[in-house]
């Protein structure tokens, strides 16, 4: 059974999921969620291939639509709008594949990013993006898709962040990535944009490093919230790998096989 959350989780939550379910068509996937984020912290999912982490991502940010359940940011119901209404309420979404517009330069990336914004706005909002991540800045004329997969997915966050969204969703942001570039992205990129305010929901394969990341943590298996508990203390759990992620062994042995969603 899920760890109970303890009452001062649910009364400062500033995203909420309470009984959420979610598939494709008539096909229900996630069955009756209960999440919460509160302002400023890094929650973590997750589990193995197939719990459905992937999906819940995808009904909170409207890309699908949930099938029961209440969702709530700020105290205000975003179940069942459209995704570009859910945008615009300040929650942006990195998908796990196909994140960013490969014939497009950087710059041009950055621009869709900020759609809508006063052409002088714009500009200025770029540059804070280059600031933030100097990485992009010598890359701005380059093509995405000659950018190498960390890049991509750093372009990825950079052009969410231009609206200023308050949530970040992130799905699997380390896919693809070698383990260095992981350890940093998870490390010291996802670590800044929480002490920046921002609340992020990250669904992850690489267990460890993300529950090292997160302060709090939810462990999804066949489309339900089978834990949840302290991410440092759920990290420390002796029997994570065998009897929640399907995997045998100790927590240290799944640090790397909880992939999938």
């Amino acid at each position: 059974m899920p760890t109970l959350e303890p009452s001062e989780r649910i009364e400062s939550a500033f995203v909420q999921l309470r009984g959420v379910s979610a598939g494709y068509g008539r096909v229900p996937i996630v069955h009756d969620v209960d999440m919460t984020v509160k302002k400023g912290e890094t929650v973590v999912i997750i589990g193995p291939n197939g719990a459905g982490k992937s999906t819940l991502l995808k009904a909170i940010c409207g890309v699908l639509p949930s099938a029961g359940g209440e969702i709530t940011v700020g105290g205000e119901s975003i179940a069942n709008m459209r995704a570009e209404s859910i945008a615009r309420k300040g929650i942006g979404y990195v998908a796990q594949v196909r994140d960013v517009f490969t014939p497009l330069t950087v710059n041009e990336n950055l621009e869709l990013g900020g759609y809508g914004m006063p052409r002088s706005e714009l500009r200025g909002r770029i540059e804070e993006m280059l600031d933030l991540f100097p990485q992009l800045k010598p890359m701005r004329s380059r093509m995405a898709g000659k950018l190498s997969g960390g890049e991509q997915k750093i372009l990825a966050i950079a052009r969410v962040l231009m609206k200023r969204p308050e949530v970040l969703l992130l799905d699997e942001p380390t896919t693809g990535l070698a383990p260095r570039l992981a350890h940093q992205l998870l490390q010291e990129e996802i670590r800044r944009l929480t002490d920046e305010g921002r609340s992020i929901l990250m669904v992850e394969q690489r267990a460890q490093e993300a529950l090292a990341v997160g302060s709090w943590a939810y462990v999804m298996v066949a489309g339900r919230v089978q834990v949840s508990d302290d991410a440092g203390q759920l990290r420390q759990r002796e029997d994570i790998g065998k009897l929640f992620l399907g995997l045998e062994g100790p927590a240290s042995s799944a640090a790397n096989g909880a992939g999938g969603g």
